[in-house]
């Protein structure tokens, strides 16, 4: 009876999905991604007024084999999330914050995109 063997070389990585949060005020959309045990000369972020993506990698703190752990369920290896921009921002002046491995993106919005109230006139 012959055995199939399998070449893990020719398994391809996969890449992981980051986790994000999303959320607005009047002035600015926030972006939140934790992104712990990755350094900030790690991550790339690209943005247009449209669309933002992350990209990074999480590198292992240790060397052990596959064989030589108990339980391995933090993902390492890259990583990357593409978010399309519910209203229109201005992203030139967007900015970046890594700290306590959270990711913080602040992206002003356009000033067309601010709901904006009206007085309603009696006629």
């Amino acid at each position: 009876m012959g055995e199939e063997k399998i070449d893990i070389a020719q398994e391809e990585e996969t890449e992981g999905q980051l986790a994000i949060d999303v959320y607005q005020d009047e002035e600015n959309i926030y972006l939140i991604a934790p992104i712990a045990g990755t350094a900030p000369a790690e991550v790339d972020v690209s943005i247009t007024d449209e669309i933002i993506t992350i990209r990074g990698e999480r590198k292992s703190g240790h060397k052990a084999s596959a064989e030589d752990h108990f339980v391995q369920e933090c993902y390492w290896g890259p990583f990357s999330r593409t978010f399309v921009m519910p209203v229109e921002v201005n992203s030139e002046r967007a900015k970046a914050t890594l700290k306590n491995g959270l990711l913080t993106i602040t992206i002003p919005k356009d000033a067309r995109s601010r709901t904006k109230s009206l007085k309603i006139e009696s006629g």
